[in-house]
């Protein structure tokens, strides 16, 4: 009932020991608390947070207008449902290092298992878009020294992501890799990579876990777990998939709505209402209502 079992610090302990192990983690984005318990339900390892989902949600584009309050109060209320660890995408910080070392912390406050701190300019925009420009190098390490130095949780995992590669290309991601490891990055989020290859490069050339952003639409083929298993990737996320599943299903029933007046020959496709009771553990409430009504004082 309500939320979460697990202590944030109890998440974070527990990525650590797995990423340890070397196995893959699949991180599906959660566009908001409820589809987080749903992928706990189906057997994922962590739930991830997209910013590009947090704009979408917000009605905004992807291009660094959500706020630091935004979206570490969206992380909280994902996170905190779930006893999976949650990942968030930071996106640059939301400012300077002393801004990302605020971020970190706000992050941390929020309940979150790991960030991402990327090597965009600001303004960002989505790692997958043409015209995106990165800082240098020295700017790059500032933020990531920034973000571990502002951490207070050792186990919340500091993830560098680098968007060299649309950029500058594969050598250049490799280069900028290995710096952000030194600065302190504790894993490694090539953005944008090309061929499985790509990803074998960047693994042989850091000795920490790398993720593989597997969204639709963008410039990576979508490569299945197992191909990226086999070239070392150790986190797989799926940012933007559940929402655009949804809102790709909501437009076909507005559609059906509009044409019939009715969604009667929808409903196959609707998660049913039992269903829905059940993932929210109506049972549960309806338990510990009868339980504080039910009670008798006993009086001496």
């Amino acid at each position: 009932m309500l939320y979460a079992t697990a202590s944030a610090a109890d998440k974070r302990a527990a990525l650590r020991a797995r990423l340890a192990t070397g196995e893959t983690l699949r991180f599906p984005g959660a566009f908001n608390p409820l589809s987080a318990r749903l992928i706990e339900r189906h057997g994922f390892e962590g739930v991830y947070v997209s910013g590009a989902v947090i704009s979408a949600d917000l009605g905004l584009p992807d291009i660094g207008l959500t706020t630091l309050s935004e979206v570490a109060g969206r992380a909280r209320q994902i996170a905190r449902m779930t006893d999976l660890p949650a990942l968030v995408d930071a996106d640059t910080g939301f400012g300077e290092p002393m801004n990302v070392a605020r971020t970190v912390q706000e992050m941390e406050d929020a309940g979150v298992a790991g960030l991402h701190i990327e090597d965009q300019v600001n303004p960002k925009r989505c790692g997958h878009l043409d015209g995106k420009d990165v800082v240098d190098v020295s700017t790059a390490v500032r933020r990531i020294r920034a973000a571990v130095d502002g951490r207070r949780d050792p186990n919340l995992l500091i993830m560098a992501r680098t968007d060299v590669r649309g950029v500058e290309g594969l050598d250049a991601a490799v280069d900028r890799a290995k710096a952000l490891v030194d600065a302190g990055a504790d894993a490694i989020f090539p953005e944008a990579m090309a061929t499985l290859a790509e990803f074998e490069a960047v693994r042989a050339a850091v000795d920490v876990p790398i993720l593989a952003n597997m969204t639709e639409f963008g410039k990576s083929e979508l490569f299945s777990v197992d191909r990226l298993r086999d070239v070392g990737v150790t986190i797989i996320i799926w940012p933007v998939s559940l929402l655009r599943l949804a809102m790709g299903a909501a437009q076909r029933g507005l559609e059906t709505l509009a044409d019939t007046g009715t969604l009667q020959g929808r409903l196959g496709e609707m998660q049913h209402r039992a269903e829905l009771y059940d993932l929210v553990d109506y049972p549960g409430y309806a338990h510990f209502d009868a339980d504080v009504y039910d009670f008798t004082v006993v009086k001496d």
